[in-house]
């Protein structure tokens, strides 16, 4: 009795703390506003390259679009080669790929830019002469990525699946991508286990609907029919579905 009310509890909090999502997912319908209407313009926190020479790797998270963003985020990767005059943004987008438009798109907006009225959240901002080997290794993670024709909302290959792909070709980002991350756990080619994005743990995976992971950067989570569960022991922060971190990062 005491567990399930425990659970109850629990339960009770994550529903009270999604709240605020759910009711800002829904406010572009409130407000009459369509999603392809919605703010699209830079965030202001990618460089200006034309001012700045040093190498700059980024990666962002924001919320999808529609009911779709009360479980999920929308991620992409931004790089910046030593005085390249622009900034080159890679992402998968599901949008088009049945009607044969390739998943991998190419500079679909800017490097910072808002997803649809969602501000995005920088989860990586690497620079320097140090950088400058991994813009190359991105790149070709991006060519070696396994579904660039083809794309699935759940469990995967998505957007979140390509981040972190990537992540685990060039662990030195060390890329702790947010429980919100649907498809992240779907590992290419049905493969059982891998390194977790960050480079610096393990996680096994049963085709993205079930599994577990433990890192240090990452902490323990458990996959369960895309819903993340977790705790931080480094930052430390809880993991959960919906809300997504809890806690300092």
């Amino acid at each position: 009795m005491v567990r399930v009310r425990t659970w109850r509890r629990v339960l009770g909090w994550v529903l009270l703390s999604a709240l605020p999502v759910l009711l800002s997912c829904s406010s572009l319908q409130r407000g009459g506003e369509a999603w392809w209407q919605a703010r699209r313009d830079p965030s202001g926190q990618a460089l200006d390259p034309r001012t700045t020479p040093e190498a700059i790797v980024q990666v962002y998270a924001a919320r999808t679009v529609g009911w779709r963003g009360v479980l999920a985020v929308h991620t992409w990767i931004a790089i910046k080669g030593t005085d390249a005059e622009a900034w080159t943004r890679y992402e998968v987008i599901g949008w088009g790929v049945d009607h044969g438009l390739p998943a991998v798109r190419v500079n679909s907006t800017g490097p910072d830019n808002y997803w649809f009225g969602s501000r995005p959240e920088l989860l990586v901002d690497a620079r320097g002469a140090a950088v400058e080997p991994l813009v190359a290794r991105i790149e070709s993670a991006v060519a070696a990525y396994p579904y660039p024709h083809s794309y699935r909302t759940w469990p995967g290959p998505n957007s979140n699946t390509f981040t972190a792909f990537v992540g685990r070709q060039v662990p030195e980002l060390r890329l702790d991508l947010p429980p919100t991350a649907i498809g992240k756990d779907y590992l290419p080619g049905g493969a059982l286990a891998a390194p977790t994005p960050a480079g610096r743990g393990i996680q096994v995976s049963l085709l993205g609907v079930a599994g577990l992971m433990a890192g240090w950067d990452e902490g323990v989570e458990l996959n369960l029919l895309g819903l993340s569960f977790g705790l931080d022991v480094k930052g430390p922060a809880l993991k959960l579905p919906v809300v997504g971190r809890v806690g300092p990062r």
